[in-house]
């Protein structure tokens, strides 16, 4: 028993020794953090590059794979985005309208720092655009819609203080081009531009498009104004052209329509309603609406009656990009309306009627003139035979 203890006593000893001769070797371990950090702006209207250089002093941990933890976000921000790797460089797309500030860290996993992760300190870096002009100089109301999925128009109003000798120009750049090109047609009002008619943009889905609205004036200098989108966000689509309205029963109304004309796949649509019995009137919206389909993403819908007395149904419909093609978009106007009335075959009965009365009546009166006429006709005759007949009877 006395051998057991002294063992164990000798064994917890050795591990105490281990923990404190272990802790300052971790904790005399340090990285430098990456060198030559900035943030570079080639002239993509808001697509940035973070780059930097490898730290200093590496030469201890060659045969490791050193990371880096990078922050960044839009002064003002209330969050970071983080990324984690093993380049030298980043890239991503900010909003110019504000500042840009990012951080960087050295990582040094732990299979090289005895199970310890080991951490640079942060070396940080801002960026600003250039200031030029007043806040109240830049376009205001810009707005861009990518109508069809074809032609992409945007348009805008000069600043509140902007002179009116101020004219405005409209660059954009997005993944795939190697500058950023000026609009190649300009909307005008009064010789000064207030929009942008894009040519047609190929491979621009599914990616930043960047805009930068600027301006110059003879007087003062202008603020320049950037956005940033995806087209497939501010899609308006086409309505649907043909409708068709079919009542088969007591209780059941079937509405159908044509897909929109247009590049856009059938697939990518969903569809709003607007249906109206009599004086009634339901606004598609929603999966459901008091048991009622409203909202589908096929052409073909059935909705109940609420009474099968109802004098008129009628229904028009609008599209949409749906979520499983865009984040968001934009309505396209309403249709054409369709009705279906519940009387038309009174109508048509008294479409024929009355012109037959019409007729039937003129034909009457016709008839009698000439029976009328015919009548007196045969009267003249009869009594001029008459009248001969006397005269023949008596010269005998």
């Amino acid at each position: 028993m006395a051998f057991v203890h002294l063992d164990v006593r000798h064994f917890c000893t050795l591990l105490i020794c281990t923990t404190f001769v272990s802790v300052p070797s971790n904790a005399e371990i340090k990285v430098n953090p990456p060198e030559d950090f900035e943030i570079v702006d080639p002239g993509y209207l808001g697509y940035l590059s973070l780059q930097w250089q490898r730290p200093l002093f590496l030469d201890n941990f060659q045969d490791c794979p050193i990371e880096y933890e990078l922050k960044y976000r839009n002064i003002g921000s209330k969050y970071w985005k983080t990324i984690i790797t093993k380049n030298l460089h980043y890239k991503d797309g900010f909003d110019l309208n504000k500042g840009v500030e990012a951080k960087i860290h050295t990582l040094v996993p732990a299979q090289c720092t005895n199970g310890l992760e080991v951490r640079s300190s942060w070396s940080e870096a801002t960026y600003w655009t250039s200031p030029r002009g007043n806040e109240d100089t830049k376009v205001r109301e810009m707005d861009c819609v990518y109508y069809n999925w074809q032609h992409l128009l945007c348009s805008w109003k000069p600043g509140v203080s902007a002179h009116l000798v101020t004219n405005y120009q409209l660059f954009y750049w997005f993944e795939g081009l190697k500058y950023a090109i000026q609009c190649p047609d300009y909307i005008k009002a009064n010789g000064k531009n207030t929009g942008c008619r894009f040519p047609h943009l190929e491979s621009s889905d599914y990616k930043d498009f960047y805009i930068c609205v600027n301006g110059s004036s003879e007087s003062h200098p202008i603020q320049p104004s950037y956005f940033i989108f995806q087209l497939q966000n501010i899609v308006k689509p086409l309505p649907p052209e043909y409708l068709s309205l079919t009542v088969e029963n007591s209780e059941e109304v079937n509405l159908r329509w044509s897909m929109p004309k247009g590049p856009i796949p059938a697939k990518c649509f969903i569809y709003e309603i607007e249906f109206t019995e009599d004086d009634t009137t339901w606004v598609v919206r929603t999966l459901h609406l008091f048991g009622k389909n409203t909202t589908t993403v096929e052409n073909e819908i059935q909705i109940t009656r609420t009474s099968n007395e109802s004098k008129k149904l009628c229904f028009l419909v609008r599209s949409k990009i749906n979520m499983y093609c865009s984040d968001d978009g934009l309505w396209s106007e309403w249709s054409d309306e369709q009705c279906w009335k519940g009387d038309k075959w009174k109508e048509t009965v008294v479409f024929f009627l009355i012109p037959f009365a019409f007729i039937s009546l003129f034909v009457l009166v016709i008839t009698c003139l000439l029976l009328y006429n015919q009548r007196a006709l045969l009267k003249t005759i009869f009594h001029a035979k008459k009248e001969v007949f006397s005269h023949q009877e008596t010269f005998f």
